[in-house]
This record gives C-alpha cells, structure tokens and sequence, in this order.
C-alpha cells in the first residue's frame, strides 16, 4: 500500500490562559527517569468521522480551541523541556500539524502496515542524547480523502505514561463536546517520588541497553477474543498443577502474557533445540497501589515499576504455573512495597531490580520480554464530537536495526478481546505466527473495520 502524508501547516496551540509564575519550573519525579523512550506514540482512527471536506476546517477549529482550554488545566503540557530534570511551562504551547492523506482511511484500515504508522505521527521517535528546548506536547491532525481523521500524539513520556495520556485525553475531548464532566489532574509524581539527580536514569539506560538486540525486528498484532480467553481460563483451572498455588479468577491480562510467554518460550525451544532461561517484566500501574489521600484520582506522571517473573531451568511449564509466576510478581507491588520504594530502602530496590533485569539480558543468553499494558485505560472513549475511534494504535516499531522484544496489551474498540502488538526478531516471528496452539485462540492481523463491528 502507498500511503502519501502532505504537511499543511503547523502552528502552536497556545493555553487560552496563562500559567501562574510559581507554576513557571515543573520538577519531573524520580520515576519518570523509568521510561527512556522520548514519547508514548498514539495514533486514534475515527472511520465514523468521515464526512464532507467542507466540514474539516470547522472540526479543526474544534481541536485547536478545546486544546488550548485543555492546556491550562494540564499546564506543563503547554510548555517545552527544560533538561531532564524539568520542564519549563512557559506556555508556548502544543506543537500543532495539519496534515493531508492521499488516502480513504478505509482503504488504510481494511489491512494496517504498522511500518506506515510513523506518517501520522509529527516526530520521530528517536533517542536523542537531550530533548533540552523540545516540545513537551505535539499533535498530528490527518485528514484521510473521505473525510476520515487520524490523531498522531506524541506527549513527553517525561511526564506522562498511559493512564496520564488517557486523563489529557478525557479532558480535552469533554470539552471539545462541551460536557461539563471535566478532571481534575493532580501533578503530584514529583512529590511521591522527589529528586535532584539523574542516577535513576542513568541505571536504567544501562539496563535497557542491554537488552537491546540487533537484528531485523517485525511487529505484528494478535487479537484474543474475550470468549477464547474465557475457554484458556477454564483451562486452566481444570489442569491447575499441584507444584503451583492456583491462581483464583486470572486475569485477562495475566492469561493472555502467559500464552504469549508459553508461546515464545516454544520458538527458543525450536531454534536452540532446548528451553532456554526465560525472564518477563511487565509496567505495573502504581496509582491503585497508593493511599488515596497521597495519590488521588487523576494523578499524572510516570507512576510505574518494573515487576519480573522468570523460569531458568529447562522444564516445560504450564500455563498455570506461568500465569502463577505473573500473579506473584505482580502481587508483590503493594501498597506497603510501594511506600518501601519511595523510603529509605527505595534507591537500594530500585538498584537491585534494575541491575538483576540488565545483568539477565541477552548477552547471558536469558531470553527477555518486556509486557506493558494499555488496557482499561478508556482510549476507546475518546470521542470529540463525531463518535469514538474505530482503532487505536500503540506502537510504530523502532528505527534501525536496534530493538529488543516488546509486547504491548491494548483493548479492543467494543471491550470484547485483547489486542496485543508483538515486536519481535523477523526470525521469531516467523515461528511465533506458526505456533499451532497459540493460533486456536489468537488471530493474527485483523482488519480493524472487522474488529469495530458487534
């Protein structure tokens, strides 16, 4: 497919009221050092926005002015990066493009390349030695030929993850509606997690750097329908193995990790002819693992860690011993693990966890896979006024041939299933796709038009 993005214009999106001079230095939080990827890339498809061109300049207008009200409320968002400890709200606003698709956007999204994605979104997502000077907010508005928009956003992952993205999102599509329902966002991260140094940071990019691998990377999406997810769930619980604690009601999520876990210990297994040592991290949300009265509804920033759970021997597992691995991980992160995180014994776990993720990497031939996941953030609700998004998409790959094994958990449009976005090695994948029993409950690719109808 050859899809053709002409730029209009770009213009910055200024708050429609200023920011306060105390409110002038935004200090970033520890835990926003985390995330070593300058943007958490969003891409929202609205297939039902398709309508006359005469309408787009009046929809435009919409998003312009609805950003600029949003931006007050969410004010360092309105600002750029002043260095990797803050950010400078000095309101020179969202960095703003208009861009034209030579393209109806059913056309796109009747068979998605994830390698187009990048067309949408205003900036690439590379690794830059500083961000110092750079937008901390930057939207993509694309109009398809029909009529049909896409919504790039690349927000500063220094300042938000993905429940913070989904509460902008909220704010700034209620008042693109004119509802009266708007947040209330509290940027408090800084104060859970205070500091003054970059050693956070620098531990992490050398525990990221060492998983990275070189290589030609492929991402594909595997969709999981809640009713087979519901059929592996049952499964497991009538072959629940008496070495493991069984797991009462798994999650979604923790079923659909341990098959895509299973999954790809099989395709080591058929490469190197033997089960390698396997480790899985996944981002576990923090928010509901704070006191209330500390961390209230809408609180914005990275407010995340990293939670492992891993199998070094040789032994076959089932999925109800993995999905029993994934539960006692997570389970770990508790409101009491979180207020040892943030007391004296904080930097010495951080270390800890983040040195024995990085020394277990590829080099030691531990075979790593990083799980995020997107799910109940309410992305789906996004609606400006012309119904909510046909799909979503969450990732558009790495650039190079630099890239380290990435799965990224997202809901479906009508709630019915778990779409996951796999990057893998184009070798792996290869085997992956071919694994028979992970094809009896996922398919591979679906169209996104097939996916939105009931």
């Amino acid at each position: 497919m050859k899809v053709e993005v002409e730029i209009i214009s770009r213009e910055d999106i200024k708050p429609s009221s200023p920011t306060p001079s105390h409110l002038r230095v935004f200090k970033l939080s520890l835990l926003d050092q985390l995330v070593p990827s300058p943007y958490a890339p969003t891409i929202l498809f609205y297939h039902s926005a398709t309508t006359s061109l005469s309408e787009v300049p009046k929809r435009l207008q919409l998003l312009k002015q609805s950003l600029s009200e949003t931006l007050t409320k969410f004010y360092p968002l309105g600002g750029k990066i002043k260095d990797d400890l803050s950010i400078e709200c000095n309101d020179e606003g969202a960095n703003f493009v208009e861009a034209k698709v030579k393209c109806p956007i059913s056309e796109f999204l009747d068979q998605p390349q994830v390698t187009l994605l990048q067309k949408f979104l205003p900036c690439e997502q590379v690794l830059q030695e500083s961000n110092s000077g750079t937008y901390v907010t930057n939207i993509q508005v694309n109009i398809f030929e029909c009529g049909g928009i896409a919504i790039g956003l690349c927000i500063s992952h220094k300042i938000v993850d993905g429940a913070a993205l989904s509460t902008f999102l909220k704010e700034w599509t209620c008042r693109a509606r004119g509802c009266n329902q708007f947040t209330n966002p509290k940027f408090i991260a800084s104060s859970l997690f205070p500091t003054n140094s970059l050693w956070l940071r620098d531990l992490t990019l050398d525990m990221w750097g060492s998983l990275f691998k070189q290589g030609k990377w492929v991402t594909k999406r595997f969709l999981f329908r809640n009713s087979d997810i519901a059929k592996v769930k049952d499964q497991i619980s009538s072959t629940a193995n008496t070495s493991c604690v069984v797991v009462q009601d798994p999650t979604r999520l923790e079923i659909v990790s341990a098959m895509l876990w299973k999954s790809l210990m099989d395709v080591s297994k058929a490469q190197f002819g033997t089960q390698r040592p396997s480790m899985l991290t996944h981002m576990v949300n923090l928010r509901r693992r704070i006191d209330e009265a500390l961390c209230p509804e809408h609180a914005m920033g990275n407010l995340l860690w990293l939670v492992t759970a891993e199998h070094m021997s040789d032994h076959e597992m089932g999925l109800d011993e993995l999905v029993c691995k994934l539960r006692n991980g997570i389970s770990k992160v508790d409101n009491e693990f979180v207020e040892e995180l943030r007391g004296d014994k904080g930097r010495s776990i951080m270390h800890e966890t983040l040195k024995a993720i990085g020394e277990a990497g590829p080099k030691n031939e531990v075979e790593y896979h990083g799980f995020s996941s997107w799910c109940n953030f309410g992305f789906y609700d996004a609606d400006f006024g012309w119904g909510k998004p046909t799909w979503m998409s969450c990732t558009v790959g790495s650039n190079g041939s630099l890239f380290f094994n990435l799965i990224i958990l997202v809901d479906t449009r009508l709630q019915d299933g778990i779409e996951a976005w796999v990057t893998l090695d184009d070798q792996d994948m290869t085997l992956l796709q071919a694994n028979p029993e992970l094809l009896t409950y996922a398919t591979i690719d679906p169209s996104p038009l097939s996916m939105s109808v009931a």
